[in-house]
């Protein structure tokens, strides 16, 4: 008899915007569609239904003794860092028996920088496909903000590697809640630096209160500054690109490849602008701020096959 594949539980934040809390509920029921083979729930750390522990209860009523569970959120903060593992590890004291793999959170991945890109466009009315049509666009990426600077610091990263090989000006990181800059600092920061088409874009997976309130600032900072082109694109939303990436994000924890960064390594990934070097195998090499020390064979990185594990 064949051993089924463990369940998929989806972790999310929670919302009080009733819209933000039915589009993670219909992402969980498309999921569900889109892979009869597996047993499919969802719930919230707080604020929304279903709670968390519920989505975990059904699965038991289902039959479940093992599932993975991924947390639906772009950076990993206090959720995806306690509060869902101490919410798991509570279900596993009310259920004796299951038993759960936990994945890592979404961003800043490839495919989800590509659908940042097309929302870019789209507030640009699709007249920016080309890096030179986009050389006097400033971008604002706004996340949530955390109290958490590793979290505030893969906003920071994922504005990078948006910027990189895609031809805009530059992409500027912003937060709309708990952390500095927020959103009118950082279109005065776009400003100064000489900034004349500027697009705020709202990193956050689903409509809510948040990026409404990304949107109100802009609108009212654009309204003070009629000389600027300011716009605001749409969050993310609930794109192939997106159910694709949960079910890698499943995959990963299932079979306990947790990598940390391969997502955006040049070297495994075709990122645009770099898109040679994928596969290229590496070197030990000198880097010419260090002092005069030389990397020895021994920190060299094998990159072509992949053999380094971050």
């Amino acid at each position: 008899m064949t051993t089924p594949p463990p369940a998929l539980l989806i972790a999310g934040h929670g919302t009080r915007d009733q819209a933000g809390a039915e589009a993670f509920r219909s992402f969980v029921r498309e999921l569900g569609r889109r892979h009869p083979e597996l047993p499919v729930a969802g719930g919230f750390i707080e604020l929304s239904a279903p709670p968390l522990g519920e989505a975990v209860t059904e699965l038991v009523r289902r039959g479940v003794h093992r599932f993975a569970a991924v947390p639906l959120m772009l950076v990993s903060a206090g959720h995806a860092k306690g509060d869902i593992p101490a919410a798991l590890a509570r279900e596993k004291e009310r259920h004796p028996g299951i038993s759960y793999a936990y994945g890592r959170p979404l961003g800043p991945h490839p495919a989800l920088l590509d659908v940042l890109e097309r929302r870019l466009d789209e507030a640009l009315g699709g007249a920016t496909r080309t890096p030179a049509d986009r050389a006097d666009v400033t971008v604002l990426l706004v996340g949530r903000g955390s109290t958490d600077p590793d979290a505030n610091a893969e906003v920071h990263k994922a504005a990078r590697l948006l910027w990189e090989g895609r031809g805009y000006a530059g992409v500027e990181p912003a937060f709309v809640s708990l952390a500095a800059p927020d959103v009118p600092f950082g279109l005065d920061r776009c400003a100064r630096l000489g900034a004349r088409r500027i697009v705020v874009l709202p990193y956050f997976l689903f409509t809510g209160i948040l990026p409404e309130r990304v949107r109100q600032q802009t609108e009212g900072w654009a309204a003070a500054h009629p000389e600027l082109d300011v716009r605001c694109a749409d969050v993310i939303g609930p794109e192939p690109e997106l159910l694709d990436l949960v079910m890698e994000r499943y995959t990963e924890a299932v079979r306990g490849d947790l990598r940390m960064n391969c997502d955006s390594c040049v070297y495994r990934i075709a990122l645009p602008g770099f898109e040679d070097k994928v596969g290229l195998p590496q070197q030990p090499h000198f880097h010419p701020d260090d002092d005069g020390h030389h990397h020895g064979s021994q920190h060299g990185h094998h990159h072509g096959g992949h053999a380094h594990a971050h």
